[in-house]
């Protein structure tokens, strides 16, 4: 695929940087929105929940899809048509009518995501040393809640911001950066010419001890995404349940993403000083702590300060695990292993956005709906100690 030149990994990370952010605002966009967006869509709690989930279901058929593609294809292609997906399906979410046509524009949406995610984590492993790869991946993908807080500054700004404009804009932007990633993104890993049939990948995955690996990786993944997707769908509606202004809640849902941003940098950081084990279980228990604090919080200076906690560990953490991920395969596997764990994980993202949903519809309060999730953030504690002791990592020789 001719157009890209060669460019320093400076350029590299803030091109995946901006992909990032404008996944982070499409997302974080569904959750400051949707105040605004139930009524005029005449939605309920359940069906809410159902197109927030949307996007995931996407995501996880891109991520298994977009990974395949790009160990046989190129990361560069893939990713340049994940960025056009998900900007055409984001200007559709802003013209959608009801809850069919909304529902639809997300889960096509999340095909676009998907398609990006392995991607940008395998570009991150492949330009980088190892004694920085935490720290690469990590600038990269704190995009995400760079993104999510310009939105949630956004809503800030005007309390009656029109939810449609908000789509309009994260559809166009990702269009926008498409001439960029062709002209200016370079081909990390070149096409294979000797394409394998599927039974290769799952031997990529499982084999040579790679199972245990595989298989908790997935289960944080999944846990981790869990919290992190109920809350950045919920969080300002469950801000408002405890009696606070719409506006209350897009700053709960700012300092989250603000205080993602710090997370990732430090923790990956971090991680490159001291290595993943203890940094993430002591991040999962700091979650853990975090959710207590913001279910029983009845003041905003405690749901700020309880919800930037949440997005310092909750998403921090997250991307630390991205680092760590790609660790476990070898390279001809790379993109298809961090696809297979983000889809494994968005299982989790999905599921998060309904419980949410389900518990608000049979009458549970904001803070038994938080409260539910610290239990998560200590099963993933453990769940790391496994895969950061007994997981076998790939050595090249």
């Amino acid at each position: 695929m001719a157009g890209a030149r060669q460019a320093s990994p400076g350029l590299i990370i803030a091109i995946c940087f901006g992909i990032a952010a404008l996944e982070g605002y499409d997302i974080q966009a569904f959750g400051v929105a949707a105040p605004h967006m139930a009524p005029d869509l005449k939605l309920g709690p359940a069906e809410l929940g159902w197109a927030g989930s949307a996007a995931m279901i996407g995501l996880v058929i891109g991520a298994l899809f977009g990974g395949w593609a790009a160990d046989r294809h190129g990361r560069r292609p893939v990713l340049l048509g994940s960025v056009a997906l998900f900007g055409v399906f984001s200007l559709a979410t802003a013209l959608a009518i009801n809850f069919e046509t909304l529902t639809l524009a997300r889960l096509a949406t999340g095909l676009g995501f998907g398609g990006a995610m392995p991607n940008l984590i395998a570009i991150a492993t492949e330009i980088s040393p190892p004694h920085r790869r935490a720290l690469t991946t990590t600038s990269m993908f704190c995009g995400l809640p760079v993104g999510g807080a310009l939105v949630a500054l956004a809503a800030q700004v005007g309390e009656q911001v029109d939810w449609r404009m908000l789509f309009m804009i994260g559809g166009a932007l990702p269009l926008m950066l498409v001439p960029v990633v062709y002209f200016l993104l370079p081909e990390t890993r070149p096409a294979r010419s000797d394409a394998r049939p599927p039974p290769q990948m799952l031997s990529g995955l499982f084999a040579d001890g790679r199972a245990f690996a595989t298989i908790m990786i997935w289960t944080v993944f999944a846990l981790d995404l869990l919290v992190t997707y109920l809350l950045l769908n919920w969080l300002p509606l469950l801000v408002v349940a405890k009696g606070f202004t719409a506006t209350q809640g897009a700053s709960a849902a700012f300092a989250m993403n603000i205080m993602a941003v710090v997370g990732s940098l430090v923790l990956g950081w971090g991680a490159d000083k001291i290595g993943y084990r203890w940094l993430l279980i002591a991040v999962f228990g700091g979650l853990a702590a975090a959710l207590y604090a913001l279910a029983a919080a009845d003041g905003m200076p405690i749901i700020l300060a309880a919800s930037g906690a949440a997005g310092f560990t909750v998403i921090g953490g997250l991307y630390v695990l991205y680092a760590l991920a790609p660790i476990y395969y070898p390279p001809q596997f790379r993109a298809a292993g961090a696809g297979a764990s983000v889809a494994a994980g968005r299982l989790g993202s999905i599921v998060g956005p309904l419980i949410a949903g389900q518990l608000r519809a049979v009458g549970y309060g904001p803070g038994e709906v938080l409260s539910a999730l610290a239990p998560v953030a200590v099963v993933t504690m453990a769940a790391v100690f496994m895969l950061t002791t007994y997981g076998k990592p790939y050595r090249e020789d």
